[in-house]
């Protein structure tokens, strides 16, 4: 097997400067002192431009002054009440949440995995781990192990398989055939921060029909790389085989057949409601019978919610999961468990952006650099291609994707829009670097788990070896997939419902 030392490399110093970096919480707070003392510096010089849509003298406006004084304490509590992302997310984390805590989501991919065609077997691994992802953790925990179990009973490397299943989740992190928690949360960010330059919103499915595009693709390239670069690497005689077996991950008689209900009943709520859409008088559309926009789309939240809810509710009833009706409300209140974390988390993240709004730093940036790019000419494609790329970049050391976009939103979506691009496509620009060196990054909690996983099966594994095996599912996959939304960006077609 090709190694590779495990001495201090570029990748070494990179996970200890990830290491060093606080968490997200001192992060953004450090940001908001950093804000004040720029404006207070900035005051003194009194910088002024117009903005290019209103015509309106922008002037900075410091923090540090009796005016942000008294804004301070009158806005602290509106700005965390009113900021969109936390009751959108906190929605989806109950519907989310309930399904994995009811076990739903682990019983159906153990019974799409363990039921995969043979020679199907990469590309479905792919294709659960990406719509996995709505499952959140359950799917890091989940396919990586089984995909090794599945890879050795085919009689090939289980490290490969754990790898692959590792990619499916972590890279192909943001793209869904589903409106998925990840949807929402960008969304409403960018909603917030939008609101400083433009009155455009976007949805929660601002991307949804590129992301539709993106699974196959994505299954296709990381079969591809897996079985015509990874595996010929790796013969399965490398990999001691231990007595972990599908019997361990095997659905109980009662379970498959709540999965296989379940399943039905989830055909038919889709059925049902794309039976009420269709009608053009349908109340779901808007008064002149479209659906961009209208109610279906505003009031998307809530029936996702519907969907995911009443679909845990059916499999918990038939799988004996939920014995009388009491047991609804205290699985839901588990599901909810470690919610404390981010909610703390979206008070800082909160004033970041309401300050960062408020001493117009956000503005002056975004009409000074759109002034500035204007001047030289740098096409749009171009612009994209650098998000991509820093997106990539500061992914390997800010692992969170809900704290990186709250950082690079409120610079880049006031920047971009003024520059004349869509919203949806800037966001759609920093998923697909974010999501790509998931796979890669240093700070990324999952990869000690995937290290013991793998020693199961090796002891010797080194984190290197790890590391080359990830590297081209890495360059490969933000490549491909950047040019594919270039391709698909420049030809005009909608990322998703207008």
């Amino acid at each position: 097997m090709t190694t590779l030392n495990n001495h201090k490399g570029w990748f070494d110093r990179l996970e200890s400067f990830g290491n060093k970096i606080p968490h997200p919480l001192f992060l953004f707070s450090t940001l908001c002192l950093i804000i004040a003392v720029t404006s207070w510096i900035l005051s003194f010089f009194n910088p002024q431009l117009v903005h290019p849509t209103t015509e309106k003298i922008v002037t900075v406006r410091s923090i540090i002054s009796s005016e942000g004084l008294v804004y301070i304490l009158e806005s602290t509590i509106n700005n965390f009440i009113n900021f969109k992302p936390l009751g959108l997310v906190l929605s989806m984390m109950i519907a989310v949440g309930l399904m994995e805590e009811i076990g739903l989501a682990g019983a159906a991919i153990k019974s799409v995995l363990l039921n995969a065609p043979k020679k199907f077997v990469t590309m479905t691994i792919f294709f659960v781990g990406i719509i996995g992802n709505l499952a959140s953790d359950a799917a890091f925990v989940l396919i990586p192990p089984l995909a090794g179990i599945i890879f050795a009973a085919t009689k090939r490397n289980p490290i490969v398989g754990i790898c692959t299943g590792f990619v499916a989740v972590a890279a192909g992190f943001t793209a869904n055939i589903f409106i998925a928690g990840t949807d929402v949360l960008l969304s409403s960010v960018t909603n917030e921060v939008l609101t400083t330059v433009s009155d455009q919103t976007i949805t929660p499915a601002a991307n949804w029909y590129f992301m539709l595009v993106s699974v196959p693709f994505i299954m296709i390239i990381g079969t591809w790389i897996t079985e015509k670069m990874i595996e010929p690497r790796f013969p399965v005689s490398e990999a001691k085989i231990t007595q972990n077996t599908e019997e361990t991950y095997k659905l109980s008689r009662i379970e498959l057949r709540a999965v296989k209900i379940t399943g039905i009943y989830a055909v038919v709520f889709n059925i049902a409601l794309l039976l009420m859409i269709l009608p053009e008088n349908s109340p779901l559309r808007n008064s002149t019978g479209g659906l961009v926009p209208s109610p279906f789309l505003n009031g998307m939240i809530p029936i996702i919610m519907l969907f995911f809810i009443s679909c845990s509710l059916v499999y918990g009833f038939l799988a004996k999961k939920i014995t009388k009706m009491d047991d609804i409300p205290a699985i839901m209140t588990r599901s909810l468990k470690n919610v404390g974390g981010y909610i703390i988390l979206v008070f800082f993240v909160a004033q970041f952006i309401a300050w960062f709004n408020w001493t117009n730093l956000s503005l002056y940036l975004a009409i000074g650099g759109a002034n500035l790019l204007s001047a030289i000419e740098i096409p749009n494609t171009f612009m994209l291609i650098l998000l991509i790329i820093l997106s990539a970049l500061i992914n390997l050391i800010i692992f969170s994707g809900s704290a990186q976009w709250a950082l690079m939103a409120p610079v880049f979506i006031p920047l971009f829009v003024l520059l004349g691009m869509e919203p949806s496509a800037i966001q759609m620009a920093y998923r697909i670097g974010d999501s790509t060196t998931n796979v890669i990054s240093p700070t990324n909690p999952y990869l000690p788990m995937i290290l013991a996983m793998i020693a199961q099966y090796n002891p010797k594994f080194k984190f290197g070896t790890f590391l080359s095996i990830m590297m081209p599912y890495a360059l490969i996959l933000l490549t491909s997939w950047s040019i594919l939304f270039l391709i698909y960006y420049n030809l005009g077609l909608p990322l998703g419902p207008a």
